[in-house]
Formats: structure tokens, C-alpha cells, sequence
């Protein structure tokens, strides 16, 4: 997949081989994980097979999460984009379109996230044509919940996930249809 979307500050491009120890450094910290499984990765390996997983979506489904890039420095921040969920079900729902983030603590509240969500949404809107956007977030994730609200989407439903958690969805209908 050769697809590069930019923004004023951040470039957003596949997964390479070579993002491993950025990807790494986020995820082995506890922090990153607070609002998700709270078991950070302990091993690179990990990490790898992650970005093999994300590559096999950009062939099989033409989109996955890609890496977010700071265009002054050429540093890898996390990373964000749209995957197509047909590998699980999630809050009764599969083959959706799920938006999603993560990026490595020293990055955040800087407007990053908000930033490459705003590019994400027109992206998948305007050039995919994808009519329902989905994403859900940990009930107690108050900036993931803010920068999915302020970029248009809809509270749908709290709910509780299998792992006795209340988590939100949320959506967002395509507004160019």
C-alpha cells in the first residue's frame, strides 16, 4: 500500500518493518494502556507480528491503522487510522469500519490525536465513500471520548465488553451522502 495522507504537521503511511522499536517503546508503557487491555507488550516480537497482522489488513481490506509521523522530525508518534473489523465481534457488531489512535505518551495533548482523526474522517469519507464510521473507547478515556465527540461523532451507547468494562460507541454517518 503506498497511500501517505498529510497533515500541517504529521505524515500518516503503512507500517514498515522498520517502525518495530518506536512501536515498541509505546506499547511496553504502562500508561499507553491505562484505557485498553492494561497489559503492556513485553517482547519486540510482539510488536512485529503486529505490524505483519496490519499489513495482511491493507491487502485483504485496502485500509488498516498506519503509522503517525512528525513531519519536523521524522519521528514516529503512534499511530492512528481506519480498519475494517471483520476479525471480531464488538458490541454485537462486525464487518464495520472502526477509527482508532494510539500514540506514545511524551505525545500527547498536543493536538496530535486530534489532528490526525480530522484527516482520518475527511479521508475515509470523502475518498473511501465509507457511509458509517464506528469507534468505541474506554467509558473513563475522557480525551479519547473529547477528540471522537469534537470531530463529529455521535455517543451511541455505553456498553459492557467481555471484559466487565463500560465502554462508548460511537458513530458517525458519512455527511456527504
Amino acid at each position: 500500500m503506498n497511500l501517505i495522507i498529510e497533515t500541517e504537521r504529521l505524515l500518516l503511511r503503512p507500517f514498515e518493518i522498520s517502525d518495530a522499536e518506536s512501536l515498541f517503546e509505546m506499547d511496553k508503557n504502562p500508561n499507553t494502556h491505562h484505557y485498553l487491555s492494561k497489559k503492556p507488550v513485553e517482547n519486540i516480537d510482539e510488536v512485529y507480528a503486529y505490524i505483519e497482522m496490519v499489513q495482511k489488513q491493507y491487502t485483504e481490506n485496502g485500509i488498516g491503522r498506519f503509522s503517525t509521523i512528525l513531519k519536523e522530525t521524522g519521528e514516529l508518534i503512534g499511530w492512528s487510522g481506519i480498519k475494517f473489523v471483520n476479525d471480531h465481534v464488538e458490541n454485537g457488531n462486525t464487518n464495520f469500519y472502526d477509527y482508532g489512535y494510539r500514540l506514545n505518551e511524551k505525545f500527547w495533548n498536543k493536538g496530535y490525536a486530534s489532528e490526525a482523526t480530522k484527516a482520518w474522517f475527511e479521508y475515509g469519507f470523502n475518498v473511501m465513500k465509507i457511509k458509517e464510521m464506528n469507534a468505541y473507547t474506554h467509558a473513563e478515556n475522557g480525551a479519547s471520548n473529547h477528540i471522537l465527540e469534537k470531530n463529529g461523532m455521535q455517543l451511541k451507547e455505553v456498553y459492557i465488553a467481555e471484559d466487565d468494562i463500560n465502554w462508548k460507541w460511537w458513530q458517525m454517518i458519512n455527511p456527504t451522502i
